[in-house]
């Protein structure tokens, strides 16, 4: 059962975890999207076009979030929302929602949305692999509810992570699915190692194969 307190004390407690001083996940971070980049500009450039063909409105979609640290950063994905509801005060998004257009349902479903988060992990603010940075309003809530939640930013947020490759990826409607998400993250910064950033990536990749789904499935 999770314990739920007022957060508010510290932005994290963890000090500097062993994936912030790592110069080896820097360094394939920086080699990872540079080369996912020149690999992949044929089809980000083919997703800013049909996207601007889908529906009106600019090809990304830039929010605020919270950074290693704490500290707030820009982050960009390809936009999937009517640009009218982009401009609307934060709601998580939902099964069937009515703001997401056509072609963002296919960019959402496949994760081809996040991809412009390579150039935030070259900017140093991301890593590709991490907890996940969720919605300024959401952290703000959570913060308060979930013990230990602001402990996610002692590490770079990233674009995939142990949460996402465990099960816990997508909407978090209640507070339990959310502190699930959560524990997950605190687990990866507690038990880092770059060869399990590499079997996240695998399996962020290859999303049928993953240990994690496994043993939770396990129940170990």
């Amino acid at each position: 059962m999770t314990d739920f307190i007022d957060d508010t004390t510290s932005l994290t407690g963890l000090g500097q975890p062993a994936a912030v001083r790592s110069w080896l996940k820097r360094a394939f971070d920086i080699l990872g999207a540079g080369a996912g980049l020149v690999l992949l500009s044929p089809l980000l450039a083919l997703v800013a076009l049909l996207i601007r063909l889908d529906s009106p409105g600019p090809v990304l979609f830039p929010q605020e979030r919270y950074g290693l640290g704490g500290r707030t950063f820009r982050i960009y994905k390809f936009r999937t929302m009517t640009a009218a509801a982009s401009r609307d005060v934060f709601r998580q998004a939902t099964v069937g929602d009515v703001r997401i257009t056509r072609l963002g349902g296919i960019l959402r479903r496949t994760s081809i949305d996040e991809l412009p988060q390579l150039f935030n992990v070259l900017a140093g603010d991301m890593s590709l692999i991490g907890p996940r940075p969720h919605p300024l309003a959401l952290d703000e809530h959570y913060r308060h509810v979930i013990a230990g939640y602001m402990d996610r930013y002692a590490v770079r947020p990233g674009m995939s992570g142990l949460a996402q490759v465990s099960g816990h990826r997508g909407p978090t409607p209640t507070d339990e699915s959310m502190a699930a998400r959560v524990a997950q993250d605190l687990r990866y910064i507690a038990t880092w190692s770059f060869a399990a950033d590499l079997r996240i990536l695998v399996a962020t990749v290859l999303p049928w194969w993953s240990p994690w789904k496994s043993e939770a499935r396990g129940g170990g």
